[in-house]
């Protein structure tokens, strides 16, 4: 079977540049100052304005389907968006580039609609009558076609339908056929008016932002609507679907065809007799409890933007430093003290394993701020609330990333476990894990190490487990009362493979570094060429030597049955999740009874990472 009649975009291979069709519009309106209220082409500017909004209009729709922290109870479909559908709908704006041709064209045939009025209220309720009259009845009738034949479904509307959970985004992904028809139904009510001779410019744009509006919110897979109006005025479930309404369509796709009003389904007989239960129920709201927390916290104000429900397509990427992000920087700062001055702990995002939900929770805080003497107090407050609001919710196991677990915080979770003996959640610093990786990356055969940052728990435990595997570690360090206290510790067979050494010159012959502490250009200089950074310091250090090679953070990719994963942990790839978070999931999946905090138990790191290869974890 050849590939069917206008079912796949031409501008499929133009990726980014595909933006380069809206280039004429932009020359012309260029060109002609269509800014100019004098100017002849001024539709131009006024038709790419509102294909702008258009756009805008999805994206913040997306966006509050996205904010979990305030949607999650109403949501219709409790799965998380994965990367797959991610990669599926990237290209959902495709449409309104056609529609924008399409729009061009009409204002070009017909010269006379480039010099409509402002306003004619007349118009208004010539639309309304044309898109009730005939886009809405027309729609369902091309709605149920598309479902009726197996081969037109096939070729054409199984795209929109392949996507498993609904999102505004979804609303795009179609075929070229399919968009050319819903933007002639949409165009219908308008040349209906401009026919009557009320035509306006505020019509055109108050028509299409509103279709718009109610497409992405049908998509949104959140229920907008309570519950108590429809049963006041029941009426009313016949004149405008909700989002409830239409996931239902996706997940039944035998019922609930119509545009917006539910009417044409009750004349269609095609209305699902449990659109209303399902709606008081979603409407109702009804919180999940998940398993299993990570409780992470901000980097920084432009990491701030990498997260599901500013940016769904930047957040299932590896987070970097962007041109586009930089005009949102300002904004960004703004939210940042906001959420200084009053934010709470909330839901980033979530995936499932194995039947049980796992979430992402964030620390209001940015990076610097752990760094502040008298921010102590308020962020061991924030960890300390959100340790006790998952305690009463009945997750299993918290784990803390990266600062939230800080030494000198909170002593690596000591403190609130200390505080509160009786807790039912299991606080986890996810550490034992992190040394497991990072000794894992070492070549087997390693006779040396040199390591900075040694008297860390973390890199106590990386020195104490080397040295009994009688690999000699030079432990960078100027204290002599702390080196001592971690060699006693050692076995006394295993105590003279410690050496304290106070100079990085002293490392200049070895090729194994283990950084846990800020390396400048000048002391990577001591490493001999070839040498290997492996890391565990937060920011990671810069790769300044080309002779040499750099390790990321410890890092390990998530089972491959996870389901519902759809965004990067900051920098790290798709699917691969920091060693803190993997020994949650761990400590999780093994069902563990005991607290992870504090010092790190060393005949532990082998037990924790057998347990991560059993389980499906993989190294990064």
């Amino acid at each position: 079977m050849g590939a069917a009649f206008l079912a796949s975009w031409p501008w499929d291979n133009l990726g980014f540049y595909k933006y380069v069709l809206y280039g004429p519009l932009v020359g012309k309106a260029a060109a002609s100052r269509a800014w100019e209220a004098a100017s002849p082409d001024r539709w131009v500017l006024l038709l790419l304005v509102l294909f702008g909004l258009r756009a805008l209009t999805y994206q913040l729709w997306s966006s509050f389907s996205n904010m979990l922290f305030a949607t999650r109870r109403r949501r219709v479909v409790r799965d998380g968006v994965d990367f797959e559908q991610i990669d599926r709908e990237w290209d959902w704006d495709n449409f309104l580039i056609l529609q924008a041709l399409m729009a061009a064209a009409a204002l070009y045939a017909f010269p006379s609609l480039r010099h409509l009025p402002l306003w004619d209220a007349r118009g208004l309720a010539v639309a309304l009558l044309a898109h009730v009259a005939a886009t809405e009845p027309l729609f369902y009738a091309a709605h149920r076609a598309l479902h009726a034949s197996g081969s037109l479904y096939a070729r054409y509307h199984s795209l929109h339908h392949s996507s498993k959970v609904p999102q505004p985004f979804t609303a795009g992904l179609a075929t070229p056929l399919e968009s050319m028809v819903l933007g002639a139904l949409m165009a219908l009510p308008l040349a209906a008016a401009c026919a009557a001779g009320c035509g306006s410019v505020a019509l055109a744009f108050g028509y299409a932002l509103a279709f718009d509006g109610l497409r992405a919110m049908g998509h949104c897979n959140v229920e907008v609507f309570p519950s108590k109006p429809f049963r006041a005025i029941p009426v009313l479930r016949y004149l405008i679907y909700t989002p409830t309404y239409h996931v239902i369509h996706h997940t039944e796709r035998e019922a609930n065809f119509c545009l917006f009003m539910p009417l044409f389904d009750l004349v269609g007989g095609t209305l699902d007799a449990r659109s209303w239960e399902m709606h008081e129920q979603t409407s109702a709201g009804v919180d999940e409890v998940p398993d299993f927390v990570f409780l992470a916290h901000v980097v920084d104000v432009m990491q701030s933007l990498h997260v599901p429900f500013v940016l769904r397509t930047f957040a299932s990427t590896p987070f970097s430093v962007q041109l586009f992000l930089l005009p949102m920087w300002p904004f960004a700062f703004l939210v940042m003290l906001a959420m200084w001055a009053w934010s709470k702990t909330f839901v980033i995002s979530c995936y499932s394993l194995r039947g049980r939900l796992h979430q992402t929770w964030a620390v209001p805080r940015y990076g610097f701020q752990y760094f502040l003497p008298f921010a102590k107090y308020g962020i061991n407050k924030q960890i300390e609330l959100s340790i006790l609001r998952a305690d009463k919710m009945g997750v299993k196991v918290l784990s803390l990333a990266a600062l939230n677990k800080n030494e000198a915080l909170n002593g690596g979770g000591t403190l609130f476990v200390k505080k509160h003996p009786d807790l039912r959640v299991r606080v986890v610093h996810g550490n034992t894990l992190t040394a497991a990786v990072i000794l894992n990356e070492i070549p087997k055969g390693t006779s040396e190490v040199f390591m900075t940052g040694a008297t860390s728990k973390l890199g106590r435990a990386i020195a104490l487990y080397l040295c009994r595997k009688r690999v000699r570690v030079m432990m960078m360090t100027l204290s002599t009362e702390r080196f001592q206290k971690i060699q006693k510790e050692a076995p006394a067979e295993f105590q003279p493979y410690l050496v304290q050494v106070t100079k990085y010159r002293a490392a200049q012959h070895c090729r194994t570094w283990i950084v846990g502490k800020w390396l400048s250009l000048r002391e990577q200089r001591w490493a001999p060429p070839g040498t290997h950074f492996h890391q565990f310091v937060v920011p990671p250090i810069i790769g300044f030597r080309r002779d040499c090679t750099y390790g990321k953070l410890a890092a390990m990719r998530l089972p491959k049955d996870v389901e519902g994963l759809g965004a990067c942990e900051y920098s790290l790839e798709r699917g691969v999740v920091h060693a803190c978070h993997a020994g949650g999931v761990v400590h999780f999946l093994e069902g563990y009874e005991h607290h992870e905090v504090g010092a790190i138990d060393v005949d532990r790191i082998d037990v924790v990472w057998e347990a991560a290869l059993r389980h499906g974890l993989r190294p990064a």
